[in-house]
C-alpha cells in the first residue's frame, strides 16, 4: 500500500499512457505530497478508540453477545427451501457442520424483536428496498429474500438477475428487493482498455439508486485487494491519475463523494438511507488466541465469547464512522462490525460451491470473508428490520 512517486516510474507510466492515447493524464510529483498528508492523517486516526454507535436511544442494538438457542426459531429458514442462495454461500450443501445456525444475537440491554416477514412486506408495499455494494451486500440481499420467502412461501415472485442490477419481486405485495453491484460505490470506468477508479464520481452518477424507499450501502473489502484481485489500473483524483495510492486515503475520498451525493440527491422524507459497517474477516487465528493451531477460520464451530473482539479493530471503520458523522443528514449506521467479528464460526470456509473437490480438501483455501446462508447475515437483517420499524 505504498505510493508510486519515484520520478522514473512517472516517466515510464506517462510514456505508456501516451502510447495508449491518454494524453490528458498529468503526472506531477507535487501531488504525492498531498496524498502522503492524507496517509499521515490516517496514521493519527488509527490510534483512536472505536466510536460507540449513537443510533439507538434506549437499546444498544450492536453491543451484546451471542447466545446458544436450541429452539426451533433458528435458523430462520432452510437453505434447501431458498433457491436464490449462491453456491458459495450454501454451506449446508457442501459441509457437515450446522452448529453455527443455533446462535442468536442478544443486545446488552434489550431483546431483538422477532423478524416478521409479512409485516416487512406490508410496510414496504409498493416500494423498493435496494442494497448497493459488494459481495457482502449480495450476502445480505440473498439472506433477506430467503427470510421473506419463508414468511410467505406461496407468494408469487419474480427474479431478474443482472449485472450490475438484480431484482427479486414479491408480486402480491408490489415489493422489490434489489441488489446493485458497486464494490467501491464510486465509478470504475474503462478507457483504452484501462480501468480508472474515479474517486470523485459515484457509480453511474447514482441514477439507478434513485427512487428506492430504502437504500442500504456497503463497501470495504475491495479497497484492500492487491495484485490480480485489484479492481483498477489507475486511480483518478483531482484530475490526476495514479497507479496506486494509500488505500485508507482512497476509501475516505470515495466515502466523502458518496456522502455528498446522498446529501445532494436523496430526499430523506421519502427514502431511508443505511450504511452497513465493515464486515470483518477471520484469516488470523492469533486474533482469537489460537496460536499456531489453525491457519484461518477453518474448523471453527462456535463464536468468541464475551462482548469484544480480541483482535484489531478494522481501520476502515474509522473512516466510515467519521464520514457518516460529517454528513448533513447522516445515514443510519448499521454497525455489524463487532458482533460479526465474534462469529469466527460462520464463514463458508472450505464448504463453498466455488471450490472444486480438490481445493475443498485444502483448508488453506478457506473463505473466511463471506458468510454462510442461513447464518450471520440473517442477524444483520434482523437488525435492519428493527432499525426500520421500531
Amino acid at each position: 500500500m505504498t505510493f508510486l512517486c519515484s520520478q522514473n516510474r512517472f516517466v515510464v507510466l506517462a510514456s505508456l499512457l501516451s502510447l495508449l492515447g491518454l494524453v490528458s493524464l498529468q503526472w506531477q510529483l507535487a501531488s504525492c505530497a498531498v496524498l502522503l498528508s492524507m496517509r499521515h492523517h490516517h496514521d493519527h486516526i488509527h490510534h483512536q478508540k472505536p466510536m460507540v454507535p449513537t443510533n439507538q436511544s434506549t437499546c444498544s442494538l450492536f453491543v451484546g453477545s451471542w447466545v446458544r438457542d436450541e429452539t426451533e426459531t433458528y435458523p430462520l429458514y432452510q437453505s434447501s427451501s431458498c433457491p436464490i442462495i449462491d453456491p458459495e454461500f450454501n454451506c449446508q450443501m457442501y459441509g457437515p457442520d450446522s452448529g453455527y445456525l443455533k446462535y442468536r444475537w442478544k443486545p446488552l440491554n434489550c431483546e431483538l424483536p422477532r423478524f416478521n416477514g409479512v409485516e416487512f412486506l406490508l410496510n414496504m408495499k409498493g416500494k423498493t428496498v435496494m442494497f448497493v455494494g459488494d459481495s457482502l451486500g449480495l450476502n445480505q440481499w440473498q439472506s433477506l429474500i430467503c427470510m421473506l420467502s419463508a414468511a410467505v412461501p406461496h407468494a408469487q415472485t419474480q427474479l431478474v438477475r443482472g449485472d450490475p442490477l438484480s431484482v427479486f419481486r414479491f408480486l402480491d405485495y408490489g415489493v422489490s428487493i434489489s441488489f446493485y453491484r458497486a464494490p467501491y460505490l464510486v465509478e470504475v470506468d474503462v478507457v483504452q482498455g484501462k480501468r480508472i477508479l474515479r474517486l470523485e464520481k459515484v457509480d453511474k452518477d447514482g441514477d439507478p439508486w434513485k427512487g428506492a424507499a430504502v437504500l442500504s450501502f456497503n463497501t470495504g473489502h475491495w479497497w484492500s485487494h492487491q495484485g490480480s484481485l485489484q479492481g483498477w489500473d489507475y486511480v483518478e483524483l483531482g484530475g490526476k491519475f495514479y497507479p496506486d495510492m494509500d488505500r485508507l486515503a482512497a476509501l475516505e475520498r470515495a466515502m466523502k463523494t458518496w456522502a455528498n451525493w446522498v446529501d445532494t440527491n436523496i430526499d430523506r422524507s421519502k427514502t431511508r438511507v443505511f450504511f452497513q459497517s465493515i464486515s470483518p474477516t477471520h484469516y488470523n487465528p492469533n486474533e482469537w488466541n489460537m496460536g499456531g493451531a489453525r491457519k484461518n477460520c477453518y474448523g471453527e464451530t462456535a463464536p468468541i465469547s464475551g462482548t469484544t473482539y480480541p483482535g484489531a479493530y478494522p481501520e476502515q471503520m474509522r473512516i466510515v464512522d467519521m464520514v457518516i458523522r460529517e454528513m448533513r443528514n447522516p445515514a443510519y449506521l448499521l454497525d455489524i462490525t463487532m458482533l460479526s467479528a465474534l462469529r469466527k464460526d460462520g464463514h463458508p470456509s472450505i464448504y463453498s460451491g466455488e471450490l472444486s473437490p480438490q481445493k475443498r480438501a485444502n483448508p488453506n483455501r478457506a473463505d473466511c470473508s463471506h458468510w454462510c446462508l442461513p447464518g450471520l447475515p440473517d442477524t444483520w437483517n434482523e437488525l435492519f428490520y428493527t432499525a426500520l420499524f421500531y
